[in-house]
């Protein structure tokens, strides 16, 4: 899906490149005519023909290119952004019931020495852990150790 302003760039950007080529082509033949010139009042008619718009067409493209590549990242952006707004939203009940969902449903609670929490066995951030050691149920009675956000085990004590 390609807008119509990415394809408008493509000629700029080739009229930059080609400004930039005949400004060079021109300076160097105006070069080559000053060169061959011993006298300065022979020389201004290679300054004036073919110097001085050789330059001005350099400037020219280097304008044209710059210009013509700031559109066309312009105009992928604007592509990009079609695309994103153009993406199905998500259906509201599937999101809350996906959110309404634990992200364990182990009985099991284990804890992790020195830590603050304790989870679910199959919680994702104690399962595969080795130091993960099975809940004492003197520090849950004291309330030394508080429920995990992510596995909510307090449904797994009931």
């Amino acid at each position: 899906m390609r807008t119509g302003r990415l394809r408008t760039t493509n000629p700029v950007l080739w009229a930059g490149w080609a400004a930039l080529a005949t400004g060079a082509v021109l300076c160097v033949v105006g070069w080559y005519g000053v060169s061959g010139e011993r006298f300065a009042e022979r020389q201004l008619p290679y300054l004036a023909s073919c110097t001085v718009p050789g330059a001005a067409l350099i400037v020219a493209g280097s304008v044209l290119l710059t210009h013509g590549r700031g559109a066309l990242a312009a105009a992928r952006v604007e592509e990009l952004y079609g695309l994103l707004v153009a993406a199905e939203p998500v259906d509201a009940d599937e999101s809350a019931r996906a959110a309404a969902a634990p992200l364990a449903v182990s009985g099991e609670t284990l804890m992790v020495p020195g830590g603050t929490l304790y989870h679910r066995a199959d919680c994702p951030l104690v399962a595969g852990k080795a130091e993960a050691v099975p809940v004492d149920g003197k520090l849950l009675t004291s309330g030394a150790l508080g429920l995990c956000p992510i596995c909510e085990p307090a449904a797994a004590r009931d």
